[in-house]
């Protein structure tokens, strides 16, 4: 079964919009939970502009099902992971001004410095995940990383989905397939959404989990939370 993955960095934008605590991002992690959700997924930067890194300490005490921290291992976010441990780590190499993840990591020319990152992150008791391309050359070299898993970067899935469903997911299905043959873990994550969600879950080989925060924060304000979680979750049946 796939896992659904509430990326929550839209509600913590919202409330830093007012300096306050409304919305609540420690309740809306444990609403997502309670409807449905198997899993949280926070992305803090430096910047801080949405989640911070004081909102991962706090949510490491109320999640109950998985905590899913992504981001650039760099010093302070290393730092904040061997303080929370959480369950799954996913290393995304985002310049400090992106606006969103853009790009999956080169495993080939960034190998030795990952390979010493997963180790330190598995030796915490953290499940590691590397977000890439859909380019066999990359997911091959994870490999030699010691990854548990990698994230499938669907931005160009998801770009293309409408014009051409089967074309769009192509080259994910065969980094798919081949991530299965290595023995590599598989999650997907970036512009997924209600209607492109269910083609990638029945045509992707071994997908693992989904982390999806934009389109499901902007499909709840219409939807409402419950029922948007549910309507997502139909979709990985």
């Amino acid at each position: 079964m796939t896992k659904l993955s509430v990326n929550i960095n839209k509600i913590a934008t919202l409330r830093n919009a007012r300096g306050h605590n409304r919305p609540d991002l420690l309740q809306a992690a444990r609403d997502c939970e309670r409807f449905g959700a198997e899993g949280i997924t926070v992305h803090p930067r430096p910047d801080e502009r949405h989640v911070r890194y004081q909102d991962v300490r706090d949510l490491k005490q109320v999640v109950t099902t998985e905590l899913n921290v992504e981001g650039n291992p760099t010093p302070d976010f290393l730092d904040l992971v061997r303080k929370v441990r959480p369950e799954q780590v996913t290393l995304v190499p985002d310049a400090p001004d992106a606006i969103t993840s853009n790009a999956g990591w080169d495993t080939i020319k960034h190998q030795v410095y990952l390979i010493g990152v997963v180790q330190e992150l598995k030796a915490l008791g953290c499940r590691v995940s590397i977000f890439l391309d859909p380019d066999p050359a990359m997911v091959k070299a994870a490999v030699a990383t010691g990854t548990d898993r990698i994230e499938l970067y669907t931005e160009a899935y998801a770009s293309n989905y409408a014009a051409d469903p089967a074309a769009a997911l192509a080259p994910y299905r065969q980094a798919a397939e081949l991530a299965q043959e290595l023995g590599l873990g598989l999650n997907a994550g970036h512009d997924l959404d209600l209607d492109n969600l269910a083609y990638l879950h029945q045509h992707l080989p071994g997908l693992a989990e989904v982390s999806i925060g934009h389109a499901l924060i902007c499909d709840a304000l219409y939807l409402g939370l419950e029922n948007t979680i549910q309507l997502y979750k139909r979709q990985l049946l």
